[in-house]
């Protein structure tokens, strides 16, 4: 049986957390949300409470509040577009380590699942500067937590109706199917993600880095046990 999950997300402002968030509020097996962000998601649900944090580097704030939750799900990120590799870093890799060290220390069992992307350099050592900063955050995560999951998705078809969509996606959505058939490794839809890190948080997974083909693989578990 499914455990009941209380979850911390972070990025819903974004399409991807929005979308994750989305499928936790229309999960069974989700019974309470913690949103924590720079600013509202503009939702609002019975399951759902949110935190305003003006930066991520001070979290004081997080102690009283987001205790006692089972899984955080990091949606947060930023384009490496225009950075350069020491900016990159600080809000990808300093960020994220020191947000995991702080939510651990409230949560000291909670599982922590990162939103990453295709072609990360677990190396470290790859001539792609944001690779080797993913890879490196990836790897630290792993270490850090017992229970962490690394999701690496590439193209993902927006949840209908969302408000976040980036427009690229909005102009494009149309050959999704085409790109599902053609592009099978590479593409899922942004509620295969949700859906696989739910599971992930319920009942694990055999893989700690998940590609495009593990999520769909695990979004499809999950909704066979969804409801």
């Amino acid at each position: 049986m499914d455990k009941q999950l209380n979850i911390i997300i972070t990025g819903a402002t974004g399409m991807v957390g929005e979308g994750v968030l989305h499928e936790c509020l229309n999960d069974k097996k989700v019974t309470k949300v913690l949103v924590i962000g720079r600013r509202a998601c503009g939702v609002s649900h019975p399951k759902l409470a949110e935190l305003l944090v003006e930066d991520f580097f001070k979290l004081d704030s997080l102690k009283g509040v987001a205790e006692g939750y089972h899984a955080c799900l990091f949606c947060l990120g930023v384009s490496s577009v225009g950075m350069k590799e020491k900016q990159y870093r600080r809000l990808t890799y300093d960020l994220t380590i020191h947000f995991a060290k702080a939510v651990k220390a409230l949560n000291p069992d909670i599982l922590f699942a990162y939103v990453s992307g295709a072609a990360t350099d677990s190396t470290e050592k790859g001539s792609s500067m944001w690779a080797r900063v993913k890879g490196k955050t990836e790897n630290d995560l792993i270490a850090l937590f017992p229970r962490a999951y690394m999701f690496r998705p590439g193209y993902m078809q927006p949840t209908p109706g969302l408000k976040n969509t980036i427009k690229f996606y909005r102009y494009i959505k149309w050959m999704y199917p085409f790109l599902r058939f053609a592009l099978r490794g590479s593409t899922s839809t942004l509620a295969e993600l949700g859906q696989a890190m739910i599971h992930c948080a319920a009942r694990g997974y055999y893989k700690k880095v998940l590609e495009v083909r593990d999520i769909v693989d695990a979004a499809h578990r999950n909704s066979r046990v969804r409801h």
